[in-house]
């Protein structure tokens, strides 16, 4: 008798300490705690609200990181990344100036400018107060 209560101890003790050890990602997102993340942008600090989905948590897996991000049609910066994201895009309508997004699985896009659009993303998050980031390619480094 006294085995079978020791044995039933010891496997509710090992699946706490199983689950446990996973306590980093809540479903396969982002941990409740993390909700923002820093960005640097031409020497310049901002702080990314971030979305609590797959993207955002595999993105903050591979930081830190720095990329330069080039310019494209006077409203983003972008660049396309080494690793591939897990992404589920959908038609966002508009873009907000500040939105972080991911196209595809492999393309991190900073937009500097708010517009209507037909395109598909996985947001990433919001960067707040983001002035106009201008012409030509930008420094850009993220960090958790």
């Amino acid at each position: 008798m006294n085995k079978k209560i020791i044995c039933c101890l010891l496997i509710i003790l090992t699946t706490f300490i199983i689950t446990g050890c996973n306590s980093k990602r809540i479903n396969n997102n982002i941990s409740e705690a993390v909700k923002t993340m820093k960005v640097i942008i031409n020497n310049n600090e901002y702080i990314v609200n971030l979305e609590n989905n797959e993207a955002v948590a595999s993105f903050l897996d591979l930081l830190p990181k720095e990329f330069n991000m080039s310019e494209l049609n006077g409203n983003e910066k972008y660049v396309y990344l080494d690793e591939s994201l897990p992404s589920k895009s959908s038609n966002i309508g508009k873009i907000n100036k500040g939105d972080v997004m991911l196209y595809g699985d492999d393309c991190l896009v900073i937009f500097y400018k708010s517009f209507n659009t037909s395109y598909s993303y996985t947001k990433i998050g919001h960067i707040d107060n983001l002035p106009d980031l201008g012409n030509g390619s930008v420094k850009v480094k993220f960090i958790k």
